[in-house]
């Protein structure tokens, strides 16, 4: 690690006046523009390789002093927060390191900006604000810090006035600001389509309060007419909400807006304190927005001990209740069943009852049978017939199981196969319930030795009125991370915030789902080009629990009241392996359905979660990703790729092997009359040698994709 301060007659900083900066990134190919405007406005603009990308766009916020319990109206204390700047001093640094994640893409990342540090003071009130502005060879990230002052302690944001004021009417891939939820197909549109797109599908099932019609959510992707790529997100989401970005397609410029409380205040702060970083990602190549690493870069090192943390990969009993198959309640009748009472003698239980000690031991020896590592259990606790939609606070204790599951005998069952059961925490977004029971949950859980927990936040937050991504659950969601550290426990969280890259600083955060996953395929069906988006969107935080696997592609088959079919073809699946990235795998179909396939599910059993290296072959956002990653435990290379909704040739150059070796090729691809609607089960693996020399050519059919194992020969 080199970290040097840099004074300011050096190359990287050049005074263009009294209050006019510039930053350059250590490749020299993107430029940051500090100023500020005649009237005191914190402003900043940003070049790629000499094109401007973002043109001069404002900094700050509008806040109050105004809290509950005083005579005077809110207006009255409304303050801006935004103008009357004038400069104090500044300080540049350069920094340099290469850290090793716990688990990750690759085994080490390196960490290299240009930092410029601005004090500001406000004249007319004489507040402090401290901006941040970190330069990377792909992107820059920036953030508020408010020090400590007499003139402003206590305050609530009203509103944050960052701007990302755009150079023309680009192409955005991009889903409504839900303050509730990310789970949606992506559009893709020019940003004056927007408003237009904005469909009443889109709120339906959401209060018109909970988001704008101009609104829309991080990560966004955008592509200009001259080939450069832009994305916009934020990193470290600690004690604030969560932002989306409001447009004027008057002049394409975004605002941020935050996910607003009950009440309407966006974040309650006491200074010191800071804000999240805001990131903006560029390159003309869409492969160096996949393999930045900003995100993370951005977010604290390590704060626990991670020795305990391992990768998994698992089944479940899951999808035969997600396609209407089985079920997670235990009976029919709630009224027979009340939380905590054990006397179930006019309880009937429901045949179709999925966790119970039957169905949940033979997973546990499919999983043994097959070398997976854990086995998901849903439905297991009492509580599930009263569960939905009737805003209750004290639904499940998260330790109470049904009668037809014996937590010990099933557990002592799994540890004696080598696998381990992961545990279920369905909160029903009762939010003050689960933290009144977090520590005895966890401890439970360590009573009983499970190490991981997926949790649930499905339904209306209570306390009513909040929502899924404002300051208040983005504090509970960090809050479960840190006291399941304490606990030795690893989450993946569902239905919470969209990761910002927090997994740096606490590795237990193994996954999160924060997006539109394979369940929906059993919900009607996701756009056929999904998984060719999510990459430059959901996973630019983090890895998404993202449960792919699927052979089955016609959920009647299963259940035949449900006629949802999955909108891919099975050689697709295994290539998502590869492209979805997540130290948390899940085959998710049911084995039974894995049984008729074995061949392609071989894929699925050799195909790892740890990984020392990944290139990124090549990639167009809403096209085609293709992407290959080395094994972090053997020289062995696996490729996956994702297409979208044109048939293409994937040319695939071996060049990333080691050369002078011979490998071993095993190529799972689509069948020549494969069609993700008519014929999805219709793959070819063919097997051949090659070297670092070849370039394979494989035809991808629409929604279609490839994956290949490579071993090197032995000598």
């Amino acid at each position: 690690m080199h970290k040097i301060l840099i004074f300011t007659f050096i190359f990287l900083f050049s005074i263009l006046g009294l209050n006019s900066q510039t930053l350059i990134s250590p490749s020299n190919e993107i430029e940051l523009v500090f100023s500020i405007s005649d009237r005191g406005e914190p402003l900043y603009n940003l070049y790629f390789k000499g094109k401007e990308v973002i043109k001069p766009s404002t900094l700050g916020f509008e806040i109050s002093t105004y809290f509950s319990g005083f005579s005077f109206t809110k207006n009255d204390f409304l303050s801006n927060y935004s103008s009357d700047f004038r400069l104090l001093q500044y300080t540049i640094d350069s920094y340099d390191e290469t850290w090793s994640p716990v688990w990750g893409e690759e085994s080490a990342i390196r960490n290299n900006y240009n930092e410029l540090f601005l004090e500001l003071e406000q004249e007319s009130t004489g507040r402090r604000l401290n901006i941040r502005f970190r330069l990377f060879d792909t992107g820059l990230g920036f953030r508020y810090e408010v020090p400590e002052q007499k003139e402003l302690g206590h305050f609530i944001i009203k509103n944050e006035l960052t701007e990302f004021a755009l150079t023309g009417d680009h192409m955005a891939i991009w889903i409504p600001g839900d303050y509730d939820s990310q789970e949606y197909d992506y559009n893709t549109t020019r940003l004056s389509e927007i408003g237009s797109t904005f469909d009443v599908a889109y709120t339906e099932n959401v209060s018109q309060s909970s988001f704008s019609k101009t609104g829309v959510q991080t990560s966004l992707q955008m592509k200009t007419d001259d080939g450069i790529y832009i994305n916009i997100h934020e990193a470290e989401l600690v004690d604030y909400s969560t932002m989306h970005l409001n447009l004027d397609t008057n002049n394409f410029t975004f605002t941020s807006w935050l996910t607003p409380d009950a009440i309407g205040n966006r974040a309650y702060m006491n200074s010191p304190c800071k804000t999240p970083w805001r990131t903006i990602i560029v390159s003309d190549d869409a492969r160096d927005i996949l393999a930045s690493r900003i995100t993370y870069n951005l977010n604290e090192p390590l704060a626990i001990d991670p020795s305990w943390i391992k990768p998994i990969k698992y089944i479940g009993v899951w999808w035969e209740m997600i396609t209407g198959k089985s079920s997670w309640s235990y009976t029919d009748d709630f009224k027979s069943v009340q939380l905590g009472d054990t006397d179930y003698t006019n309880a009937v239980r429901k045949e179709n009852h999925a966790a119970n000690n039957e169905n949940v031991k033979f997973h546990i020896d499919f999983a043994a049978l097959h070398g997976f590592d854990a086995v998901l259990v849903e439905g297991w606790n009492i509580g599930w017939e009263d569960w939905f939609g009737n805003s209750k606070e004290y639904v499940f204790d998260f330790k109470t199981p049904y009668p037809d599951f014996d937590i010990k005998e099933l557990n002592d069952y799994a540890h004696e196969k080598g696998v381990e059961l992961i545990m279920h925490h369905e909160t029903s977004s009762s939010v003050r319930n689960y933290e009144r029971h977090l520590d005895e949950a966890y401890s439970f859980m360590n009573e009983y030795g499970y190490n991981a927990v997926k949790s649930g936040y499905v339904g209306d937050i209570i306390p009513r009125g909040e929502t899924h991504y404002g300051q208040y659950m983005i504090n509970h969601y960090n809050y479960a991370i840190k006291k399941a550290a304490e606990y030795k426990i690893m989450i993946n969280a569902h239905e919470a915030v969209r990761p910002t890259g927090i997994a740096r600083t606490y590795p237990n955060l193994l996954a999160n789902e924060s997006a539109r996953g394979t369940e929906y395929q059993a919900f009607g069906g996701s756009k056929p080009n999904h998984t060719t988006i999510l990459p430059f969107t959901r996973q630019i935080g983090g890895p998404m629990d993202y449960t792919p696997g699927i052979f089955e592609m016609d959920i009647s088959k299963l259940n035949p009241y449900n006629g949802s079919k999955v909108n891919t073809t099975l050689a697709n699946q295994l290539g998502l392996y590869v492209i979805m990235y997540s130290p948390l795998q899940m085959a998710a179909d049911l084995p039974e359905n894995y049984m008729r396939f074995m061949d392609a599910f071989q894929f699925i059993k050799n195909v790892p979660v740890e990984w020392s290296k990944s290139i990124y072959l090549e990639a167009e956002p809403g096209e085609y990703v293709t992407i290959a990653r080395k094994d972090k435990n053997s020289d062995n290379w696996y490729v996956g790729n994702s297409n979208g909704y044109e048939e293409r040739i994937s040319n695939v150059s071996l060049s990333f092997l080691d050369t002078n070796t011979t490998y071993n090729a095993m190529i799972y691809k689509d069948g020549n009359d494969a069609n993700y609607s008519s014929n999805p089960q219709s793959y070819i693996i063919d097997t051949k040698f090659v070297t670092s020399n070849d370039t394979l050519m494989i035809n991808t059919v629409p929604a279609g994709g490839f994956a290949i194992e490579l071993s090197p020969m032995k000598k």
